[in-house]
C-alpha cells in the first residue's frame, strides 16, 4: 500500500500495489479512505478488504509519494551494536584522543551491558522532514558532514499507550523503509558540549527522512531477520540484518508507548546498522545517489544536491 498522484493532479490518493516488479498496478483506494493514515486507523477491518482488491492502473504512470503522513516520529538511537562501535571509534579518531582498539572494546562492553540491562534510547523526529522515496534531497549549506542511515520503520495501526512488550507487535500494522539522513557536524553542540546531542539540528531539515516506497502488512514481515542494504552510487555501504539490533521492534514500541500515546500512522524508527559515511570516511556530496532496500519492503532512491 502507498500514496500516489497522477500527472497534472495535485491530490494524492491511497493505493494498493499488486503485481510483479516492473509490472505493478495500483488500485485507487479513495473509496475506502482519503489517505493511508485513515486506512491504518481501521486496519483490522481494512486488511481483509484489501485482500479482495485486484487490478488498477499501471504504477509506471504515477508519482510515488511517502506512503503515509505520520503524526509522530519516534526515532531510535544507538540500537545496532556494530554501528555504535564504529561511530564511537570514528568520533574519537577525529579528535585523536585514544587508541582505536581501546575505544572499540570499551563501547562493545557498554553495548552488551545495554542489551542485557538497559532501555531503548528514543528521541523525536519531525513529520516535516519526511519526503518521498524517489525525491531529491537538498544538502543544507550549514552542514559539511551529511550522512545516511537506512532503517526499518514500524508503522502503528492500533493505538498504543503503555503496552507490554509481549503485546506490542499487535499494534504494528505495517513496515516501511526510512533513511534517517543526518548532519553529523550538528549533532554535538560545540558551543556547549555539556548539553549533549542536538537531534533537532542534526536530523530534521526538509527531506531528511525519505520514506517508503510501500507500507507492507506486518503479517507478511518478520522484523527479526531482514537484510538492510544501502548503496552509494552503486557501491555497497550498509549490508546488515536486523539481528544486530540491541532492542527489537517490540521493545521499541513498548518503550515509546510508555511515555506517549501512539496513534495510527505514527512511525517508530528502529535505528541504523553499521556502514554510515562518518565511520567509512565518505560523506554525501552533490550529485550522489543513495539506493536503499530492505527485504520484502521495496527500494527507495534518493539523489542529494547541494544547496
Amino acid at each position: 500500500m502507498g500514496t500516489f498522484s497522477r500527472p497534472g493532479e495535485d491530490r494524492p490518493f491511497p493505493g494498493l500495489v499488486t503485481g510483479d516488479e516492473g509490472a505493478e498496478r495500483v488500485d485507487d483506494l479513495s473509496d475506502l479512505a482519503a489517505g493511508t493514515r485513515d486506512l491504518l486507523a481501521g486496519w483490522d477491518d481494512v486488511l481483509p478488504a484489501l485482500d479482495a482488491r485486484t487490478g488498477g492502473e499501471p504504477l509506471a504512470g504515477l508519482r510515488v509519494h511517502a506512503p503515509v503522513e505520520p503524526g509522530q516520529i519516534l526515532q531510535s538511537g544507538a540500537n545496532y551494536r556494530t554501528h555504535v562501535i564504529d561511530l564511537a571509534a570514528a568520533h574519537h579518531a577525529e579528535r585523536g584522543t585514544r587508541p582505536d582498539a581501546e575505544i572499540r572494546a570499551e563501547v562493545a562492553e557498554m553495548m552488551d551491558r545495554r542489551a542485557a540491562e538497559g532501555t531503548p534510547y528514543l528521541f523525536i523526529g519531525l513529520p516535516s522532514a519526511v519526503t518521498g522515496p524517489r525525491e531529491d534531497v537538498v544538502i543544507p549549506a550549514w552542514t559539511q558532514q551529511f550522512d545516511w542511515e537506512l532503517e526499518l520503520a514500524a508503522v502503528i495501526g492500533r493505538a498504543a499507550f503503555r503496552v507490554d512488550r509481549r503485546r506490542a507487535l499487535e499494534h504494528v500494522a505495517a513496515y516501511t523503509i526510512a533513511n534517517d539522513l543526518t548532519a553529523r557536524d550538528q549533532v554535538f553542540r560545540r558551543d556547549m558540549p555539556e548539553i549533549g546531542t542536538d537531534w533537532f539540528r542534526g536530523k530534521n531539515g526538509p527531506g531528511f527522512t525519505p520514506l517508503g516506497p510501500w507500507l507492507v502488512p506486518a503479517r507478511d514481515v518478520d522484523p527479526t531477520d531482514l537484510r538492510i542494504r544501502l548503496d552509494l552510487n552503486g557501491e555497497v555501504m550498509q549490508d546488515e540484518t536486523t539481528k544486530d539490533m540491541l532492542f527489537d521492534v517490540a521493545a521499541l514500541v513498548a518503550a515509546a508507548s510508555e511515555i506517549t500515546p501512539l496513534r495510527p500512522g505514527d512511525l517508530v524508527l528502529t535505528g541504523s546498522p553499521a556502514g554510515n559515511g562518518m565511520a567509512l570516511g565518505r560523506l554525501l556530496r552533490d550529485g550522489d545517489v543513495v539506493t536503499g532496500s530492505i527485504t520484502g519492503l521495496g527500494t527507495q532512491q534518493t539523489r542529494v544536491v547541494a544547496e
